[in-house]
């Protein structure tokens, strides 16, 4: 119990860090107060182009990783499952990104670290169909918001597919896989309501 306590806090500390909020605020940015006010990686990159937008999604796609990875690491260190300790690290991580206490708990919608924690806990044919899902709704689209929920939602298709439904490692990965799909679908809530009403901005090239 202790070992799994310490992995959520470890995991939610990481994961509260404001990369996008950090970077914006190193060039005189307050990005909470720019475009749509999101400290993610798409605002950031509307507001203050390419290059800082890349490198606020490549620190919030490391924390996911990473995070994941050390999870595991400190699990086997106390002979538990690596597995699941990748699995409550990413949780954790995701929902210290999405409601980060430096920022009165608000943060990004968790797309980037989720992509970083996808890449660190499933297998190749998984992360493929993810991210092919992205880039076709993308560029059929344009939409971001509408690509990035498309994936979410591929990616407990794909481990349902793709995994033996047998043992503890399936259920821990999918009901993992259906509750950060949830929560995805929940950050974009209103951007489903704009993609409703037509009104949700497309991404364009400048």
């Amino acid at each position: 119990m202790i070992t799994w306590l310490l992995v959520a806090i470890v995991g939610y500390l990481i994961g509260s860090i404001p990369s996008g909020y950090l970077v914006a605020r190193s060039q005189g940015v307050d990005i909470r107060q720019q475009g749509s006010k999101n400290i993610g990686a798409t605002n950031v990159l509307r507001v203050m182009g390419k290059k800082w937008g890349y490198l606020v999604f490549f620190c919030d796609c490391l924390k996911g990783f990473l995070v994941v990875k050390l999870g595991s690491l400190i699990a086997l260190h106390a002979l538990l499952s690596p597995v699941l300790g990748g699995v409550i690290a990413a949780v954790t991580c995701i929902l210290g990104h999405n409601y980060t206490f430096w920022l009165g708990f608000k943060g990004g919608k968790g797309i980037a670290t989720s992509g970083g924690v996808i890449l660190a806990l499933f297998p190749l044919a998984v992360i493929c169909s993810v991210a092919l899902t992205w880039i076709v709704v993308f560029y059929a689209s344009k939409y971001v918001s509408l690509a990035s929920i498309a994936g979410a939602i591929s990616l407990p298709l794909s481990v349902f597919v793709v995994f033996p439904k047998a043992g503890t490692e399936f259920w821990v990965l999918f009901i993992f896989s259906i509750l950060i799909c949830a929560l995805a679908v929940w950050r974009h809530r209103a951007n489903i309501v704009r993609l409703m009403n037509g009104t949700e901005s497309r991404f364009v090239k400048k």
